[in-house]
């Protein structure tokens, strides 16, 4: 089997999930269709409306305005309880000190002196509460759907009717000033503009400062008719230090002294709006539709009287995408109209006899309440509208695809599965496929991308499966096609079931650690049932003439059971930093997930600081004495030196990032702009370090210390003296450790004819851990710049990661034999551990799979000024930050083969010379000290050494597969469930991101351990050809 074969059979199972998704995708996440109809104020509201006010006169509209101006502020996450009004304590009582509480005080003074003048509101903000779609709800009046908070990242120009676009029709002078997402949303719209960029959210006086710079003077010109300033330093704050934080208290008195001085200001055909878009939750997040997230402050005041009403333009909407979507329930949109149409001549005759009796009005508001509530309920109703076809095709394709991997990775070591064949016919339906959709387009039918994929994964499945069961399967037992061990099946099968209930998903953070501590335990119990509990493997093959002990090994537990004790302690601690769901009020995160910037006390700083940069230091001293331990750092390969150099760089790099970040607000006003151009060149020198790193790895992957002599060498190396090139092509693929033995061999009968002269000897140090220094080496310059992208005291959690994953290794290695020559195979369990590990990662990191509880700074990590008009560079680093642990143990997977031939090593053996012609001789020759032989013998059979990579591969994307598969049909049946989008949905989008990113990460830890044994082959080549010469 070849590496290629390997690599393009991994990536087309790949796009077979990939297609599976997007299919699925298409059908599950709502759409609705936006209206590009523009209403006039010379037109009625709706079809037999009442003649109101003065229409029909020209230049005259349906209803006439009582202000001729509008100042509308609009301070982001301003939450109600930020605006609320903070009774009188009584005596003897406790003040209630929360930071956020009684800011706003020139509110509750306009509402107790003028309270005909003002009124303050209680907003409800539909979900999903991103500032973009708030912003086109507030602009447009309709309802965000889920697939919205998508285009946070980019803001598109909204084409519906709007406020905005209704004004500079009708010849208003619209002024802006803030959020410079109203620069996509309203291109061109507005009559005189200030933007500010908004997306860094650890700056929270730019924008404030910068409107602060136009608004008064602004104001004073006259110049305007709508005058807007969208404010974000309340919003940033709370991203950055959350609600309770002494910097809130300082942010809303900023804003309590603006709206007073807007106040001071306004003339008596001015009215004053100040609402938020949104609220925020205790951690000062927003984006899902918790009770804090929804609840915002609406606050109106004018100099004059507020004020009589007038019913809303609703009725007209709603007839006009009822005519173009035609999908509204014609029942339920009758009863609305001959509710709206009731209400109005009520309304109506209620105007003619202003002195009539309160309870007409009350049954007019109500009328129009009940009105306003059916539209939303039916409009809702009806964009919560499946596409149930793209989502059965969706999902069965995912199953296809797991049920191919299920298949094809027992097939792929079993001896005489002929893979070629299959890879031709999955081309050529693949092939097939494209050609008939490029046949169908040029007719003039056209094709979703979407459909378009699906049918050419399906076309290239379909044949593969029917030739393999045809060829290979049918000869099979059914039993021998399902080899999953049964407690993994009813772990998978537990795990699969799971994603159905809405309670597991929200406290899945708390029931994967249990998960992975009962299958760790199992290991353990299924060690000592098959008498496995050993230390690692003292292996010995006879070589030459030397000979070793080969007694039965001792069974002793206390190594494995240690193992297991360890990793379950470290699961626990790692159980420490978590982020509690909204879901559940009475638990409480973790202090840790926060940045050190947020902590108050300067001296818990400075310890937290110091654990930090200790972890830093462990972490990266820990990964040395691994390498130095296989003596992987005595090349003089780039790589090497870039280890042995680079990464103390990029940790003293990262620790100086982190005490900039932790005390930029401290530092003096001198030093600001040094500590602002430190903040952007740090972490862009890291990432650029562990770039390097990586390209250095890939040129020059092979760590090995190699030396020519003229004598025996005196140190722990392997004697391998030459005298001819290998004999045919099969000694260059099966180089090691058959080449040894033939240098050895010729060695002996050349050494009594050049006793005088000395042999010449090649001395290669540690071959047997080549493939693993090349992975752990991968990994640590990849935990360097997403541990960047992560709050300080994760440090703490990287480094249980990596002392997570050593323990597991070391623990399935004890469990894990070693076949020579092959077939080699990782039990499920293992690669069970591996992704359930992974998962358990992902929550102690401070994640959750909700749009909340995103990591939103890490877009600014090194980019403290934003990121202009890019867009996939801010969403490669948050996205980034959240799938850094899948990312990581994708990458990691291959270790999990390499790791129980690395344990063969217990340090050098010597073996003693034969006796010489008398003992004089034999005690000045010096022993040999010979290493075993580790991963150099998986390239005893390199059939077997990439069946066994595409075996692991298949397997572990098998398991994520099956959560992909879980959460798609969940999402699926359960489209109706009340938690749907607040549970079931983002879980979905999250799975399937997380799946993209492992699968990416997979293959290129699969492309990686090739890339070395290329490498290796490449320099058994070179010494030939130097030897020859």
């Amino acid at each position: 089997m070849q590496k290629i074969s390997v690599l393009l059979f991994l990536a087309w199972v790949c796009f077979l999930f990939y297609a599976g998704i997007a299919l699925f995708t298409s059908g599950f996440l709502l759409t609705r269709l936006e209206l590009t109809n523009h209403s006039s104020c010379q037109e009625p509201p709706g079809p037999g409306s009442l003649p109101w006010g003065s229409q029909g006169k020209p230049g005259a509209c349906w209803m006439a305005s009582r202000f001729s101006r509008l100042v509308l502020v609009l301070i982001d996450a301003l939450r109600f309880d930020f605006a609320q009004p903070q009774p009188s304590h009584s005596p003897g009582e406790p003040p209630v000190s929360l930071p956020f509480l009684g800011k706003l005080n020139c509110l509750q003074r306009i509402l107790e002196i003028q309270p005909h003048h003002a009124r303050l509101y209680q907003s409800k903000a539909d979900p999903p509460t991103t500032t973009m779609q708030r912003l086109k709800a507030l602009t447009t009046g309709s309802l965000p759907t889920f697939i919205d908070a998508g285009s946070n990242f980019a803001s598109h120009a909204i084409v519906e009717d709007n406020l905005i676009k209704q004004l500079a029709s009708a010849g208003r002078r619209v002024v802006f000033m803030g959020d410079d997402t109203w620069k996509d949303l309203f291109p061109g719209a507005f009559s005189q503009a200030f933007f500010f960029p908004s997306f860094n959210v650890r700056d929270l006086h730019t924008v404030d400062n910068g409107i602060l710079e136009h608004l008064y003077p602004t104001m004073d010109s006259g110049e305007w008719d709508m005058l807007i300033a969208h404010f974000l330093g309340v919003d940033h704050c709370g991203h950055k230090y959350g609600p309770h934080h002494p910097e809130m208290a300082k942010k809303l008195s900023q804003m309590d002294q603006v709206i007073q001085g807007l106040v001071e200001r306004l003339e008596n055909d001015t009215l004053l709006v100040v609402i938020g878009d949104h609220g925020m939750t205790m951690t000062g997040d927003h984006g899902g539709d918790s009770e804090l997230e929804i609840s915002a402050a609406l606050f109106l005041y004018s100099p004059k009287a507020l004020f009589p009403g007038a019913p809303p333009e609703v009725s007209r909407f709603l007839h006009t995408y009822s005519a173009a979507a035609q999908d509204l329930q014609v029942k339920e949109l009758h009863r609305l109209q001959t509710l709206f149409n009731k209400a109005s001549a009520d309304y109506q005759r209620l105007l003619q006899r202003p002195q009539g009796p309160e309870a007409a009005l009350q049954t007019v508001i109500t009328e129009l309440q009940q009105f306003l509530r059916g539209v939303r309920a039916m409009c809702i109703q009806s964009w919560a509208r499946f596409s149930l076809g793209r989502m059965a095709g969706g999902a069965a394709l995912m199953a296809a695809a797991c049920f191919l991997c299920l298949l094809v990775s027992q097939w792929a070591t079993s001896p005489g599965f002929c893979f070629r064949p299959l890879l031709t016919l999955m081309a050529c339906g693949l092939a097939g496929t494209i050609v008939c959709a490029g046949l169908l387009t040029t007719t003039g039918l056209k094709l979703d991308p979407v459909v378009l994929g699906a049918m050419a994964a399906a076309g290239s499945l379909l044949p593969f499966l029917w030739k393999a069961w045809a060829g290979w399967g049918s000869r099979r037992p059914l039993v021998a096609l399902l080899p999953i061990p049964g407690p993994v099946l009813l772990f998978l099968l537990i795990r699969f079931a799971a994603f159905f209930s809405d309670s597991f998903v929200v406290a899945e953070a708390r029931a994967t650690p249990f998960l992975l501590g009962s299958l760790i335990l199992l290991l353990i119990a299924q060690l000592h049932w098959e008498g496995k509990l050993l230390p690692p493997k003292l292996l010995t093959i006879p070589r030459l003439c030397f000979s070793a002990s080969t007694g039965p090994p001792r069974h002793n537990g206390t190594h494995a059971l240690g193992l297991g004790v360890g990793l379950l302690l470290c699961i626990r601690l790692a159980g420490l930093f978590h982020r509690c769901p909204e879901e559940t009020p009475a638990c409480h995160s973790s202090p840790w997930l926060s940045p050190l910037a947020s902590m108050v006390g300067g001296r818990a700083k400075n310890l937290w600081y110091g654990a930090c940069v200790g972890a830093l230091v462990a972490l990266l001293a820990a990964v040395r004495l691994w390498l130095r331990r296989y003596s992987n750092l005595k090349s003089p390969e780039p790589s090497v030196l870039f280890v042995r150099w680079g990464l103390p760089l990029m940790a003293l790099g990262t620790a100086a990032y982190w005490a900039l970040a932790s005390g930029a607000d401290e530092a003096p006003p001198r030093l600001r702009a040094l500590v602002a151009g430190a903040s952007v060149v740090l972490p862009r020198a890291v990432a650029g370090l562990a770039a390097s790193g990586l390209m250095l790895l890939l040129w020059r992957p092979v760590t090995v210390l190699v030396k020519a002599t003229t004598g025996a060498p005196r140190t722990r190396t392997v004697l391998t003296p030459f005298s001819g090139p290998p004999t045919s092509r099969a000694d260059l693929d099966y180089v090691v450790p058959q080449i040894y033995r033939h240098m050895q061999e010729e060695f002996r009968g050349r050494l009594e004819r050049t006793k005088s002269q000395g042999p010449l000897t090649v001395a290669a140090c540690h071959l047997g851990s080549v493939y693993s220094a090349a992975m752990v080496t991968a990994l640590t310059l990849l935990a360097f710049p997403l541990l960047l992208l992560h709050a300080e005291r994760i440090s703490l959690v990287f480094l249980l990661l990596f002392l997570q994953s050593f323990l597991l290794l070391h623990l399935l290695a004890a469990g894990i034999p070693i076949t020579t020559p092959g077939p080699f195979t990782v039990p499920w369990q293992a690669v069970s551990a591996w992704a359930l590990m992974a998962t358990q990662t992902f929550y102690s990191m401070g994640h959750q799979p909700v749009f909340p509880a995103i990591h939103w700074h890490a877009a600014f990590v090194g980019f403290p000024e934003g990121h202009g008009s890019s867009t996939w560079l801010p969403a490669l680093l948050v996205g980034a930050n959240t799938f850094a642990s899948h990312l990581l143990f994708a990458v990691g997977c291959p270790l999990l083969l390499l790791w129980p031939f690395l344990c063969e090593n217990q340090g050098p053996r010597k073996r003693w010379q034969p006796l010489g012609r008398n003992e004089a001789e034999a005690r000045v020759r010096p022993e040999e000290e010979e290493e075993p032989l580790m991963e150099m013998r998986l390239r005893d059979a390199p059939h077997h050494f990439n069946a066994a990579l595409l075996q692991l591969s298949l397997k572990y994307l098998f398991v994520l597969g099956i959560q992909i598969l879980a959460c798609a049909l969940a999402a699926s049946i359960l489209r109706r469930h009340l938690m749907v989008w607040k549970v079931f949905a983002p879980k979905f989008i999250f799975e399937a991101m997380g799946f993209i990113v492992s699968s990416v990460g997979l293959f290129l830890g699969i492309a990686l351990v090739m890339r070395v044994d290329g490498a290796v082959s490449s320099w058994f080549r070179q010494l030939v050809l130097a030897q020859q010469r």
